[in-house]
C-alpha cells in the first residue's frame, strides 16, 4: 500500500506522522528487552513535548537469533492478533544480552549514546537523537538492514485532498485501489535494502521469484496462477543479505518491495501498532531453520504419499466403472500408482460439503475402498471444503446448533457463490470444530487415507465470529483453523507421521499441516513456469512439501507436449498428482490426441512412456527422497529448494527461477518449450548427467543450452554425493536400505556419506572415501548392497564393503 506521492509528497487523503528521533532509551528490568520513545518531531526543549504524538517501540528476543519489534502510536487502540510464536524457554536465554551507554535512572542520556539487544548473533541497536534509527547487525558487525529517517509512520485516511480539502473518493480506497476498507489508520515501517540485495518469499506467489519492485498484499484470494493474487499469502520474506522478516499480523499486510521506496521494503498494517520479527541466518537455510522453529515445523508425511497420485479430475463424469478403468489402465501400462483421489462429485451436486457419497454412482463405497486398498494397493484421498450447501444434510444441523458463521443480525451468513445458499463452518467455535472433525473421521473410517482441503480463501468480511475475533483478522487466519482441524482428525485416526492433506490455502502455521498444492494453473507452458515460480516462493517461506496439477488444471485437455514436459517436472518434486478440470489426465488420452493429429512419437516418447519412465525414476529415488523429506521437520529445509537457497554465495543463482534443487544433490531444469530447447545454469563444481553420465567441471559455474526429447530432462548429480537408490522399485514404501544401489560421485571431495532412514525410524549409513587403491564404499552395519562410481559398472559388496576403481 503506497502512502506517498513520489519522494517528497504524501498522497491525497492521507495525513502522516513519522518518528523523527530516538528521544528516550531504556533497558528493561529483565535486562532482556529495550524500550524506545520516538516523538514525531525533534524535541529541543520541554515546550516541544506538548501536543506531540509519539511512538512507543519495544524490542525483545523471543528466540535465539530472532529480535521482535512492536511499535505503536496509541496503545489503547484495537489489538490485531498475531500468530502463535514458539518463544524459547525463559530460563535458558544466555544468548540474550543488552548494552547501553549513558546515564540517568535507566535512561540513556546524551545524544549519540546507544542501546542494543543481541540474540544469537543478531543485534538491534538504537542511537539516541535525530534522525530516528533502528539498525540490525549480524554476528560480524555487518549491517543487515535499518529503519532510519522517515521510515516508521502512522497514516490516517481522511478522504480529503491535502491541497484543496475537497473529497477525493470513497473512504478506504484513496490510495491506488488496493487499500481495504478495514481501518482509517495504518502503521508502516521501511527496512532498508542494500545495493543488489534481493528479496524472496511471501508464500506462494506466481510472479518472478525475486520480489524486488513488486507490491504484495497478504490477503488470500482464489485468483488462479496468472495473477498477482495468491492462495497462500505469507507475511514473511528473506533477503540475500542474510536475514528474514516476519510481520506478526493475521490480517491484511501490504508490502512495497523496493517499489514505493526503491531503497527499502515497506510493510503496513491496519491500526495503530506494527509487530515484526527480524530473523538472522546468515544463510537461507539457517533463516528457515529459525523461522520454522518460531512458527512451527512441517510434520513428517507418510512414505506412500511420495508416489504418483491420480484423480477423477473436477467436472468430468465418473463412477466406479470409470475409476476402475483408470486404475486398471495404469497397471496394464506398467505405470505404478500410489494414491487415487475422488474430487468434488463424490458428493451429490448442490450438497457440498455434506460428507455423503452420491449413491447414484457409489452404492457400496466401503467395499469399493476396501478393494482398492487390498487388491490394488492404493491409498485413497477425498475432496472437501468448509462451505456447507443448504441442500446438504449438514446445513440444517449446523444452523440449528450454531456452528455456522453469522451476520451481525444473528442470521446465518449465506451466499450462492459456489454452492447454492451455502454457509461457512465457524472454526472459532470449539463445538463446531469437533463437529467437523467428527465428519472427517467418519469418512476416514470408510477407508479414506488423506483429505484434499480445497478453498478456505473466500472468507467474508462483515460477519461475527463465535470467539469475537476481529472480523478482518479472520480472512487469512480461517484457513489455518480449517486445515488444522482436518489434519488433527487424520492424526487422531492414523497417528503422527501418517497424516497427509492436499491443501490449497494457507497462512503462517499452515506449513505444519502438509501437503499443499499450487492451485488452479493454466494448462500451458506459461502455466507450468508460473507454477514453478510459486513452488520456489512457497518453499522459501517455511513450507517443506509442495505439489501441483501435472498437465495444468484450467482449460480443456493440454497439448500433449505440455503434458509430457509437465510429467517430467511433476515427478521430480516432493508430491506428484495428475489432475485437471474438464478432462481426465490419464496419459493414454494424450497419445490418442497425438494419433488423431497425425503425430508419430519416437520410441520412448509417448505420454504413457514418459509417465512410466519418470514415475519409476521417482520410486527408485525413494531412499534419497524419504531421507530428504525428514529435513523439513528437523530443520525447516524444504525438499525442493531454489538455487539461491542451496547456493546463496553464487550471484548467478540469486535470480534463477526456471530450475531448482531436488534435495541437496539433484539439480532439475524443467523444459518449457515444444522443441525441447532449454537453457540452464550449473554452479561451480563437478556435475554428472543422470541420463548420459556426462561430467561437467567448472570453477565458476557454466550455462548450458540443450535440446531434449520427452524422455529426458536436465537432471544432474552434484559432486560429493553418495546417492542411494533402488532401480525397479514399484511402490514408494519399501525397505530403502535393503539391496540398495549406492552410486558415488566424490570427484572434488575425498569422502562422503548418505544416511538412509526407514519408515520405522531405523537407519543405515553408506560411506565412501578415497584411498590409494580407489574408492572404498561401506555400510555401517555390514549389510549387502551394490555400488558404482557415478553411473559406471555395478559391483556387489562383500560383508558390507567394496573397493571401486
Amino acid at each position: 500500500m503506497k502512502f506517498t506521492n513520489g519522494y517528497w509528497m504524501i498522497r491525497d487523503g492521507v495525513n502522516a506522522l513519522y518518528a523523527r528521533e530516538a528521544y528516550e532509551l531504556n533497558v528493561g528490568e529483565d535486562k532482556e528487552s529495550l524500550n524506545v520513545l520516538a516523538p514525531t518531531s525533534v524535541v529541543h526543549g520541554r515546550y516541544d513535548t506538548l501536543n506531540l504524538p509519539t511512538f512507543n517501540i519495544d524490542v525483545t528476543a523471543p528466540a535465539e537469533g530472532v529480535i521482535r519489534v512492536v511499535a505503536g502510536h496509541w496503545q489503547g487502540a484495537t489489538d490485531y492478533p498475531g500468530f502463535p510464536l514458539n518463544a524459547d524457554d525463559a530460563g535458558d536465554r544466555d544468548y540474550v544480552r543488552t548494552a547501553a551507554e549513558g546515564d540517568g535512572d535507566g535512561e540513556v542520556g546524551q545524544d549519540g549514546a546507544s542501546i542494543s539487544l543481541t540474540s544469537g548473533g543478531l543485534t538491534a541497536k538504537v542511537v539516541k537523537g535525530s534522525p530516528w534509527n533502528l539498525t540490525f547487525l549480524g554476528r560480524d558487525g555487518k549491517e543487515l538492514t535499518q529503519s532510519s529517517g522517515k521510515s516508521l509512520g502512522r497514516f490516517a485516511l481522511n478522504g480529503l485532498s491535502n491541497v484543496t480539502a475537497q473529497p477525493v473518493g470513497e473512504f478506504g480506497v484513496t490510495m491506488d485501489g488496493s487499500a481495504y476498507d478495514e481501518s482509517d489508520v495504518f502503521t508502516a515501517i521501511q527496512l532498508r535494502l542494500g545495493v543488489g540485495e534481493n528479496v524472496y518469499g511471501f508464500g506462494e506467489r506466481f510472479g518472478t521469484y525475486v520480489k524486488n519492485g513488486q507490491t504484495i498484499d497478504i490477503w488470500n484470494e482464489d485468483g488462479g496462477t496468472a495473477s498477482e493474487q495468491g492462495y497462500k499469502d505469507i507475511p514473511f520474506y528473506m533477503t540475500s543479505n542474510g536475514y528474514g522478516v516476519l510481520v506478526n499480523n493475521r490480517g491484511h499486510v501490504s508490502f512495497e518491495v523496493g517499489s514505493e521506496n526503491t531503497e527499502a521494503v515497506q510493510f503496513s498494517v491496519p491500526g495503530e501498532t506494527i509487530d515484526f520479527c527480524v530473523i538472522y541466518g546468515p544463510t537461507p537455510k539457517q533463516i528457515l531453520d529459525r523461522y520454522t522453529a518460531l512458527v512451527g515445523r512441517p510434520a513428517n508425511v507418510p512414505a506412500w504419499s511420495y508416489g504418483l497420485w491420480l484423480t477423477t479430475s473436477f467436472t468430468t463424469k465418473y463412477d466406479e466403472k470409470t475409476i476402475n478403468s483408470f486404475i486398471d489402465g495404469m497397471a496394464e501400462r506398467d505405470i505404478p500408482l500410489s494414491a487415487f483421489h475422488y474430487d468434488c462429485y463424490w458428493m451429490r451436486e448442490f450438497h457440498w460439503t455434506d460428507f455423503e457419497w452420491d449413491k447414484r454412482f457409489f452404492g457400496d463405497i466401503e467395499s469399493t475402498l476396501k478393494r482398492l486398498h487390498e487388491d490394488k494397493g492404493l491409498h485413497i484421498c477425498a475432496w472437501i471444503n468448509p462451505y456447507i450447501g443448504q441442500r446438504g444434510s449438514m446445513f440444517k444441523e449446523g444452523k440449528d446448533k450454531g456452528y455456522l458463521v453469522k451476520k451481525a443480525n444473528g442470521e446465518v451468513w449465506q451466499t450462492d457463490f459456489w454452492q447454492a445458499g451455502m454457509g461457512l463452518v465457524d472454526f472459532t467455535n470449539p463445538e463446531a470444530r469437533d463437529w467437523f472433525k467428527g465428519k472427517v473421521k467418519a469418512l476416514l473410517r470408510q477407508g479414506v487415507d488423506a483429505i484434499k482441503t480445497d478453498f478456505g480463501e473466500r472468507i467474508p468480511r462483515d460477519v461475527v465470529w463465535y470467539d469475537g475475533s476481529p472480523k478482518l483478522s479472520m480472512h487469512n487466519w480461517y484457513t489455518q483453523l480449517y486445515n488444522q482441524a482436518v489434519f488433527e482428525a487424520i492424526e487422531e485416526t492414523y497417528g503422527k507421521g501418517k497424516a497427509c492433506l492436499f491443501a490449497r490455502s494457507a497462512t503462517v502455521g499452515g506449513q505444519q499441516q502438509p501437503v499443499h498444492w499450487g492451485g488452479d494453473c493454466e494448462s500451458t507452458f506459461n502455466g507450468m513456469a508460473q507454477t514453478l515460480r510459486a513452488g520456489l516462493s512457497i518453499t522459501s517461506s517455511g513450507f517443506g512439501f509442495w505439489s501441483h496439477d501435472i498437465g495444468g488444471f484450467e482449460g480443456a485437455r493440454p497439448d500433449p507436449a505440455v503434458y509430457k514436459r509437465w510429467v517430467a517436472f511433476g515427478l521430480l518434486g516432493s508430491h506428484s498428482r495428475m489432475h485437471g478440470s474438464t478432462v481426465y489426465r490419464v496419459p493414454w488420452l494424450f497419445d490418442e490426441e497425438d494419433e488423431k493429429n497425425g503425430v508419430v512419437n519416437a520410441p520412448g516418447q509417448t505420454a504413457v512412456d514418459v509417465a512410466r519412465t519418470f514415475t519409476k525414476l521417482k520410486l527408485s529415488l525413494m531412499p534419497y527422497l524419504f531421507q530428504t523429506g525428514l529435513q523439513p521437520h528437523l530443520n525447516g529445509t524444504p525438499v525442493m529448494r531454489s538455487m539461491f537457497v542451496e547456493f546463496p554465495d553464487d550471484p548467478t543463482c540469486r535470480t534463477l527461477d526456471r530450475q531448482y534443487m531436488f534435495g541437496p544433490n539433484l539439480l532439475v531444469a524443467p523444459v518449457f518449450t515444444y522443441s525441447g530447447d532449454v537453457e540452464y545454469y550449473l554452479p561451480a563444481g563437478v556435475w554428472t548427467n543422470w541420463f548420459t553420465g556426462e561430467k561437467v567441471a567448472s570453477e565458476h559455474g557454466v550455462w548450458r543450452n540443450e535440446r531434449h526429447g520427452f524422455d529426458t530432462i536436465p537432471l544432474w548429480v552434484r559432486e560429493g554425493s553418495v546417492l542411494v537408490t533402488k532401480p525397479g522399485a514399484k511402490t514408494p514404501d519399501y525397505e530403502y536400505g535393503k539391496d540398495a544401489l549406492v552410486s558415488v560421485f566424490l570427484d572434488g571431495t575425498d569422502a562422503a556419506e548418505a544416511v538412509v532412514t526407514e519408515v520405522d525410524g531405523s537407519s543405515v549409513a553408506f560411506s565412501a572415501r578415497k584411498t590409494a587403491n580407489g574408492v572404498e564404499v561401506s555400510s555401517s552395519d555390514g549389510r549387502a548392497f551394490t555400488a558404482r562410481l557415478g553411473f559406471g559398472e555395478v559391483v556387489a559388496a562383500s560383508e558390507g564393503r567394496v573397493m571401486l576403481s
